[in-house]
């Protein structure tokens, strides 16, 4: 997994494209007509893998400025089964899986936050739960929802236009649906297919797809009605390693965690550090190293259900006038099921070895712990009758559990005039929804645990941690009567997004002359975002909640570890451990602790786990967008050139209210310790905001010679900040000094990040689906987003600092008096305004100054650049084929694994290297396909430390065959060899997650009309 396939790749794309390029030279000369063909008159009409190619050359070829796409190779046929696995085959674009399946998109090294979709022209809402422990905040659409089946096409234009939304650094992703005029008679398939995931862990891994399209024009063609559905039931499992890290320290630091010194003091004298001796090749005080914090091997079982659904009515009383409605419907579910064992590290009796610096990486790291007292037993009493129960080994679990759900109804009305002129009005209401659909909530975890832990270790030598413990003697973790409950969390969000869209489109095609066309519009969008967000915890319990009695043995089931980890697993490991009903124990759990009912941390519903939220976000983005385009054409040197610009001006409005807390009054309960006091009722507070901008586009492109097109593009592209540092809320903390607070909130004033950008792209379509494209881009962007802190007041609330008492205590005791004096004077000689030792708010007292922390857009900049390359090329007649491509990526803002976390570092995420080779044969009723993908490493996140994804590559393949007009069988193989993913921090050693690979297959039969 760690083994680089730089150098492999580089043999097979050489000679691949050799061998393409030996072809070209004679196919470029004279194209033949494939077998699979009508011919008729000069029509040819290629069917199947060609047929999708040809279409996909043809979007490139033609468009204004640097566009792909990918086309549907029959009705109800698309290239991949889903539309992120066959995004990923385009050029610049890489993919995000969850859950195995592809799910998120990266073009040219920008993250899906800053991809724009739309689906038909629209935009589209988008709603990803996150990361289940916090308020959902992403602007990110999850291709996951969506079955390809029902996809005519998916365009990514990479290059700013002014006739499309904005909103997309990376790109603007355009997802197109059939539309049953646009091929009129009647046309359909029905997909029937068996599902078979070997990742699974236990129970029948093989599941059912349905999918079917049905399209039909009647009334002379004047009317057409389309219809299409897909039911996806899918059983995986997930199952990875995960360590924890604590930040990187300096090899000089003395800090809790970080490694022992040769010498530590002790009451007040230097005397040495016993722990020192047990670190090998320790780091030196320049180096930067992380020490692990904890570690778990987990087994992840996922149920995903997905359900889509497609209903176009057209109407078309005359050939100028076209009414469309359209409605979209999906339904996705997914349920994931987590079974783990872990430990946890305490820091201190710690034996370790290191790698060499500048980066130090640990080869072991482990620790001792001391014996549980005799006879005390978890949970561990109250004082004074308090023991040590011993170092626990974790056995725990956890539920998460969601829907989320789209619907978008639209109306279209497009009239064709006279001389050259169309006029478009489109409308759409559209939301996209995701919640949970149990009653616990939608991210919920339960604890256990066995008491004793003598040792535990985990060995980095290898691409899979090995983590491994040792128990004191008599103390058998797999006896399922010591395994105690622990602490719990139920964790409940929500996320609603809903868009209402009208747009007015003008064209005029000029017939001849220096003018080609005019485009001109406007959009208007309403958004609405509803994020929230609430969890119940008891956080209290983790010595135990309760005696090991009162969970009954049968609720537990031992599981075996080294077999989920084929190709990885390692002696010395953990072999088994013990997995639990979760339903049954959060009952048992409510039952006999009332976890939900009477929670240490938050509420819940009556009756019900499901948390109160606590944190509810309310976001309204309103924007109006004209725009004005003109496109010529004349001939540069006696060639054809385009010579396209266009402006749009975009002004956005913004209203943000989020729920807080609301405070009422202060105390001062200590020297320097203040508590602002809470009402108990929360309120929404609400901010505002608004920016313009404008976009320019510029296209320009030129034929020097028959089927060659060189282009040069400039645009400004713009990409809006996420929800949560828009969020409308000013939260203050609880706890205060005599210097005033600290709170924080968010700033619905931040302006989009912005892009200014340049492509360079050459083009030779030397066949009717075959070309060689060379392309160069750049992007310089501004307005990141960072963190500042404004000194401010907040809801009227004030402190005695300052205040008549405080400065009657200083006049009475002299300038020199300390806070201890003044408060004791305080509540000697104002009782009517103390509560016992409290000293409460009074009239007089000025107003606290907190600190609010604020994400506001720094004057911090980055550059990007990369170069693409692409061929695609048919051999002749003989169905053969090859699609090539390889993306370069290079960004001037790079994180600097050297320096220990308390350095702040700017970095851009997202960027590397990626590849793609297909083959495919396709002939005489024949389809074959297999393709290879491959990803270099790339920074994944950043903070105090850097997040790395290790390079993956994937093979898939696929065939089929008509063996009786209109009745198809295939197969299909996703991930063929099992490739895993790794993840890792400074250090190739710091691994933070390894994830096995598995194979899934698919076979089935289509038939189609």
């Amino acid at each position: 997994m760690r083994a680089s396939q730089k150098q492999w790749l580089a043999k097979f794309l050489a000679g691949t494209s050799a061998l393409s390029m030996m072809g070209m030279a004679q196919v470029a000369v004279a194209q033949e007509a494939p077998a699979d063909s009508e011919v008729g008159g000069d029509e040819i009409i290629v069917t199947g893998i060609r047929a999708s190619l040809a279409a996909s050359a043809d979007i490139k070829r033609e468009a204004q400025g640097v566009v792909d796409a990918i086309s549907a190779e029959d009705i109800g046929k698309f290239p991949d089964t889903n539309l992120a696995e066959s995004l990923q085959r385009i050029t610049g674009v890489s993919i995000d899986r969850s859950n195995g399946e592809g799910s998120l998109v990266t073009v040219r090294g920008f993250g899906p936050e800053f991809n724009l979709v739309t689906l038909n022209g629209r935009q589209m809402p988008t709603a990803l739960i996150g990361d289940g422990g916090s308020a959902p905040s992403s602007r990110s659409f999850d291709f996951a929802n969506l079955a390809s089946e029902g996809i005519a096409s998916v365009e990514v234009y990479k290059s700013g236009r002014a006739t499309i939304e904005s909103g997309g650094i990376g790109s603007s992703i355009n997802i197109r649906t059939p539309r049953p005029l646009d091929n009129p008679g009647m046309r359909g398939s029905l997909s029937v297919k068996g599902v078979y995931d070997s990742s699974r862990n236990n129970g029948d891994p093989i599941t059912p797809e349905v999918s079917g399209i049905f399209s039909t024009t009647f009334a002379e063609d004047r009317i057409g009605i389309m219809i299409a559905g897909s039911y996806q039931k899918r059983k995986s499992s997930t199952n990875t390693a995960n360590v924890g890290w604590r930040d990187g320290y300096l090899g000089s630091e003395n800090n809790w965690g970080s490694l022992a010194n040769p010498t530590r003091i002790e009451n007040g004298v230097e005397v040495p550090d016993p722990r020192y001796p047990n670190i090998t090749n320790r780091p030196g005080p320049d180096d930067v190293y992380q020490v692990p914090q904890n570690a778990s091997y987990d087994l992840n079982d996922i149920n995903r259900e997905r359900i889509n659904g497609q209903a176009v009515l057209q109407f078309r009383p005359t050939d100028e006038l076209t009414a469309t409605v359209d409605y979209v419907y999906s339904r996705n579910t997914v349920e994931t099921r987590n079974s783990n064992v872990g430990v946890w590290f305490n820091h201190e009796n710690t034996s370790s070895a290191w790698t060499d610096g500048p980066v130090a990486g640990p080869i072991f790291y482990s620790e001792l712990f001391s014996p549980p007292d005799p006879g005390c037993e978890a949970p561990s009493p109250a004082p004074p009758d308090n023991c040590q129960v011993g170092k626990d080994l974790s056995y725990s679990g956890a539920l998460i559990e969601n829907r989320a759900e789209n619907n978008s109804l639209g109306f279209n009305l497009e009239w064709k005039g006279t001389d050259g002129v169309t006029f478009e009005l489109d409308a759409h209401h559209s939301t996209a929804e995701v919640n949970p659909v149990n009653r616990f909530g939608s991210s919920m975890s339960l604890g256990n645990a066995v008491f004793g832990v003598q040792n535990q270790t985990i060995n980095f030598e290898n691409d899979l941690p090995v983590i491994s413990y040792g128990m004191y003697p008599g103390i058998d973790p797999l006896d399922a009567s010591l395994i105690t409950p622990t602490g719990n969390a139920f964790r409940n969000a929500f996320f609603r997004n809903r868009i209402n869209q009208v747009q007015l489109r003008g064209q005029y095609d000029h017939d001849g002359g220096f003018l080609d066309s005019i485009d001109f519009g406007v959009s208007y969008v309403d958004s609405k975002v509803r994020s929230a967000f609430g969890t119940i915890q008891n956080d209290d319990t983790w010595g135990g909640a309760g005696p090991a009695a009162d969970i009954p043995d049968d609720i537990f089931k031992l599981v075996t570890l080294p077999d989920k980890f084929p190709g990885l697993a390692q002696s010395g490991m953990i072999e088994s451990f013990y997995t639990f009903d979760f339903e049954r124990l959060a009952d048992l759990n409510e039952q006999n602790y009332q976890v939900c009912s009477n929670p240490a941390t938050g509420a819940a519903q009556p009756g019900t786990c499901l948390a109160v939220f606590n944190t509810d976000r309310r976001i309204s983005e309103k924007t109006l967008a004209p725009y004005l385009q003109v496109a010529t054409v004349f001939d540069l040197f006696q060639n054809p050139a385009h010579f396209t610009a266009g402006i749009r001006y975009e002004t956005t409005d913004i209203s943000s209210a989020a729920l807080v807390p609301v405070p009422v009054t202060t105390t001062w309960v200590g020297d320097n310790e203040f508590n602002v006091v809470f009402s108990g009722e929360s309120d929404f507070t609400r901010f505002k905001g608004s920016y313009d901008n404008w976009l320019p586009a510029i296209d320009f492109d030129i034929s020097p010679m028959e089927d060659i097109k060189l282009r040069a593009s400039y645009s400004h592209t713009i990409t809006r900040p996420d929800y949560a540092s828009m969020q409308g809320g000013r939260t203050i903390d609880t706890l205060f000094r005599v210097g005033g607070g600290t709170g924080a909130q968010g700033n619905p004033g931040l302006v989009p990040y912005k892009s200014k950008n340049i492509d360079l792209s050459a083009e030779w379509y030397y066949g009717r689906d075959s070309y060689l494209s060379v392309g160069y881009f750049h992007k310089d962007v501004s307005n990141f987003i960072s963190s500042t802190r404004i000194d401010s007041s907040a809801f009227g609330l004030t402190t005695p600092v300052g205040g008549p008492r405080w400065n009657a205590a200083i006049a009475a005791i002299g300038s020199g008096a300390t806070v201890g004096q003044i408060r004791e004077y305080i509540i000697e000689n104002f009782p009517d305004t103390v509560t016992g030792n409290i000293i409460n708010a009074a009239p007089g007292d000025p107003l606290v100054n907190f600190e609010i922390a604020t994400p506001v857009n720094s004057d911090q900049t980055a550059s990007l650049n990369g170069w693409e390359f692409a061929l695609q090329h048919s051999f002749w007649d003989t169905g053969f084929g090859v699609i090539l491509n390889y993306t370069i990526v290079n960004g001037d803002a790079t994180y600097d694994n050297t320096q220990p976390s308390s350095v702040a570092q700017f970095a851009l995420t997202g960027l590397s290297d990626s590849a793609n080779a297909v083959a495919f044969y396709d002939k005489n009723g024949l389809q074959a396909r297999v393709a290879w993908n491959w990803r270099d490493e790339f920074l994944a996140g950043t903070g105090p430390n850097p997040f790395y994804t290790e390079e993956y590559w994937q093979i898939d393949a696929s065939a089929s065959y008509e063996f009786i007009p209109g009745f198809t069988g295939f197969v299909e193989a996703i991930n063929l060899t099992g490739e895993g993913r790794r993840g890792h921090l400074r250090s190739k050693n710091n691994v933070t997650f390894v994830q096995p690979g598995f194979a899934r297959y698919a076979a089935g039969v289509r038939f189609s009309f």
